[in-house]
């Protein structure tokens, strides 16, 4: 079968609209008509080479939703016309993480970069004779998708498609890094770097976990504003500028938890990130930094002896198939704000308007939808 996917063909090009050729599901394989699909920074992470990858051409997106409509043999978590998410974390469900609940850690992760598809390493995705890659083994920026069982996850057919794409990744890792990763309780103090739409995830992870206050940092103006929707209660435009406030704020305590999510992190913010971060205190690296960079900025004397923590998560460290659905849930009943997360829709002929539209601040988050 024949689909419209945005391509990539090497770092530093712009996403190109190609026809792609993918084969008929193999055993454990679906096909998903996309409905929607989340704009998340790591698809430019790949496009401006901060997260490379072995193999171009590259079908980029990974926060995806759509419809099944083809299942290959063996298949039993989904049926044809189940609506479902796509997670860029596969679950195994044998693996010794998936066993212990950990399935974000999976071991079939170590695949999520390889050409070929997850079950037997057959190419199924190709340009005229070209091979070509997909993001986390998914490729959400195309109209129809063939995807490993182990990607796919069903949710409630009620939800509108983009709050199933959100989930699928930025909500789901922001959230889990404020509530489950840095442990946020009652009456905490939380500082939120960078909010993009995981940082005002993880704004509302922490509101809904019961902060007292939500302080977010960001050089933008316009996220900064728009921060306070989720649930905000003071801004400013750098961690410096921050500094003093949150201490006059916590009585020189300083924040009891701190979210480290810019577009892109770098080592040089982990001690600015720290100095923000009180005695006992948990900061959590959610961003993602540029593969190459192997250097951070951390005071070891301060950090030991004030008994601090850094962390790093993926997926806000909770498992897929538990977190979409109870997500979904809290969208369902008004608790969580997705519908006003999405600035912006587009369709896929404009996946690199909705970049540069993100870069300069226009929009929280775009998304790509299919459908008229």
């Amino acid at each position: 079968m024949r689909t419209r996917a945005a391509v990539l063909w090497e770092t530093g090009q712009d996403w190109k609209i190609e026809e792609v050729d993918i084969d008929a599901p193999g055993p454990g394989e679906v096909v998903v008509d996309m409905m929607a699909c989340g704009m998340c920074h790591s698809d430019e992470h790949v496009r401006t080479g901060d997260l490379p990858v072995p193999h171009f051409p590259f079908i980029g997106g990974h926060e995806g939703a759509g419809e099944v409509v083809e299942v290959g043999a063996g298949v039993t978590s989904v049926a044809v016309g189940d609506h479902v998410a796509l997670s860029f974390v596969p679950a195994c469900g044998r693996c010794r993480w998936c066993s212990q609940g950990m399935s974000y850690l999976c071991d079939e992760g170590a695949k999520l970069f390889q050409v070929g598809m997850m079950a037997d390493n057959r190419i199924a995705h190709r340009i005229g004779d070209r091979a070509i890659a997909r993001f986390s083994q998914l490729g959400a920026f195309s109209e129809r998708q063939l995807l490993s069982e182990q990607s796919v996850v069903k949710v409630d057919p009620d939800i509108p498609w983009h709050a199933v794409a959100l989930v699928s990744c930025g909500v789901a890792t922001g959230f889990g890094s404020a509530v489950d990763r840095a442990g946020t309780r009652p009456g905490d103090v939380v500082v939120v770097v960078g909010v993009g739409g995981v940082g005002v995830s993880a704004v509302q992870g922490a509101s809904l976990a019961g902060a007292s206050r939500i302080i977010t940092v960001d050089p933008l103006a316009s996220r900064r504003e728009a921060s306070k929707i989720f649930g905000a209660t003071d801004t400013f435009a750098s961690m410096a500028e921050a500094l003093q406030p949150v201490r006059e704020l916590t009585r020189g305590v300083m924040a009891d938890r701190v979210i480290l999510s810019p577009s892109t992190l770098h080592g040089s913010m982990i001690e600015p990130g720290l100095q923000l971060t009180r005695k006992g205190g948990v900061c959590c690296l959610t961003g993602i930094a540029p593969q190459a960079e192997s250097d951070a900025q951390l005071n070891a004397f301060t950090f030991a002896m004030m008994n601090k923590t850094l962390v790093g998560t993926i997926y806000g460290s909770r498992s897929p198939r538990e977190r979409i659905p109870y997500l979904l849930d809290l969208y369902r009943q008004g608790r969580l704000k997705l519908d006003e997360m999405v600035t912006r829709t587009y369709p896929l002929d404009q996946v690199n308007q909705g970049y540069a539209d993100q870069a300069s601040g226009d929009i929280v988050r775009g998304v790509i939808t299919f459908q008229d």
